[in-house]
């Protein structure tokens, strides 16, 4: 980007998206009476002739979100009849996010790093396994560390820690997930460094040298390194001796500057969400409106909208020989809060991703050889269910923008323990170069092909 200001606000007309080669359908509008929006099918066609070859990649992943969290967030934020920034793709499907088990048969229901492991890789693996094989345990070249070799730049953007397991999939080869700092290695005995392992998620993650890491998970990085060339050094010092600029509040976000790595830890656990209300309780709740604010957001915690404001600023001026870079974004914490029945904590995340896509279209409109990617790692619990309907389980009643009443249902375990992941397709969709890859019902492990095919990446 450099002296080009990419965020400056786009007039989301016919015109603008015909520049980006992208379309709002005509059924995005509520207003439009169901009549054809004639220049949105222009756009459409015109992408079909665009560039074939991404010169940049922006992969947006909801955590746990599936088809009833992404219809919640719209009800709730923009009404039933309206769309989300996330709907208004020109090309979508769904595919499918089942894991394996050691012996390469199906487990029907993934956890985060299987999933992740799966587009990152182009392979399955078990549950809890960070790029790895499900049977021999050996580590997988992932998409990250194809786009370095490639010499493009990199990054990848969360509100979990950095070591948690879907950015750990990128720059990080881990028998198990739980291994994300120096003292958290029980599960990793032979990825420890003391037998010729790569270490902790951490340690791997600066030792790759990824262009921008920005999340949480400060506690991991200021864990003292115990084996190797870093040892008696924390993680952050290794990230500082490997030449990252260490940032930890939006302020020193916004001087980063390109030419050295950085990476920001902006909480010491996940960062706080954004929104809040009460929990989900047997029974049901009094109808309520969601707190838009969050008291244990500290002064100063930058949003995921300003962290992939700032990485992609970043990337665009990172450039190695102006080959392009790979960036990815994770809404972490619709899944945290799905996990706990939190309603508006998952609303509230939602959005806040709903806001990274837009900066992330708002880039691909000035850059058409953008191919942006947005789709979750698997579904989730949360139901919206009839006013009248009793479940069994933990139920909230809100009421919507709309002024309407709301119900959300989770069953799908016991209250009192953390609710489940579930094992169905989920949403995929795109813009830009080789969009038209996502159509249909594919499988979480064709993304890596399409990221690849993208960027040409050998």
């Amino acid at each position: 980007m450099g002296s080009r200001p990419y965020g400056r606000r786009l007039a989301w007309g016919a015109a603008a998206l015909l520049v980006a080669g992208v379309a709002v359908p005509a059924a995005a509008s509520a207003s439009d009476g169901g009549r054809t929006d004639r220049a949105a099918e222009s756009a459409v066609a015109a992408q079909a002739h665009g560039p074939k070859k991404a010169k940049n990649v922006i992969l947006l992943i909801g955590d746990g979100m599936g088809d009833s969290e992404i219809t919640l967030a719209r009800d709730y934020t923009v009404g039933a009849a309206g769309r989300l920034n996330m709907d208004k793709f020109p090309m979508t499907g769904a595919y499918t996010t089942y894991s394996v088990d050691k012996k390469g048969k199906p487990d029907y229901v993934t956890d985060s790093a299987a999933s992740g492991t799966g587009w990152a890789t182009g392979h399955k693996t078990v549950n809890g396994r960070i790029s790895k094989t499900p049977g021999t345990d050996k580590p997988m070249t992932t998409i990250l560390e194809l786009a370095q070799r490639n010499g493009l730049a990199t990054g990848s953007v969360t509100t979990a820690e950095l070591t948690d397991a879907t950015p750990a999939v990128l720059a990080s080869h881990a028998t198990d997930r739980s291994c994300q700092g120096p003292a958290d290695m029980k599960e990793c005995q032979n990825d420890r460094i003391a037998k010729g392992g790569p270490g902790s998620i951490a340690e791997q993650s600066v030792n790759h040298k990824v262009d921008v890491l920005l999340g949480g998970g400060k506690q991991r990085f200021d864990q003292k390194i115990t084996e190797g060339r870093y040892k008696g050094l924390t993680v952050t010092e290794q990230a500082r001796k490997l030449g990252y600029q260490v940032v930890t509040d939006s302020k020193a976000l916004g001087k980063a500057r390109s030419g050295k790595p950085v990476l920001g830890l902006f909480a010491p656990g996940n960062v706080p969400v954004e929104w809040t209300g009460k929990t989900a309780a047997q029974g049901g709740t009094a109808p309520q409106r969601c707190v838009t604010n969050n008291p244990e957001r500290t002064a100063g915690t930058p949003t995921l909208e300003e962290q992939t404001k700032k990485a992609l600023q970043l990337l665009e001026q990172q450039q190695r020989g102006k080959k392009g870079f790979f960036l990815q974004v994770e809404g972490a914490s619709i899944d945290k809060r799905d996990h706990s029945a939190d309603p508006c904590g998952q609303i509230g995340e939602t959005a806040a991703l709903d806001r990274a896509v837009k900066v992330a279209r708002a880039y691909a409109a000035e850059h058409p050889d953008t191919l942006v990617v947005t789709t979750a790692d698997h579904g989730h619990t949360s139901q919206i269910v009839p006013l009248e309907a009793n479940p069994p389980g933990l139920s909230s009643t809100l009421v919507t923008d709309e002024g309407q009443p709301i119900k959300v249902n989770y069953s799908t375990n016991t209250p009192g323990k953390s609710q489940e992941h579930t094992g169905t397709q989920v949403r995929i969709a795109a813009q830009g170069p080789q969009a038209e890859r996502v159509l249909g019902v594919t499988d979480q492990t064709q993304l890596f092909t399409t990221i690849r095919t993208a960027l040409s990446l050998r």
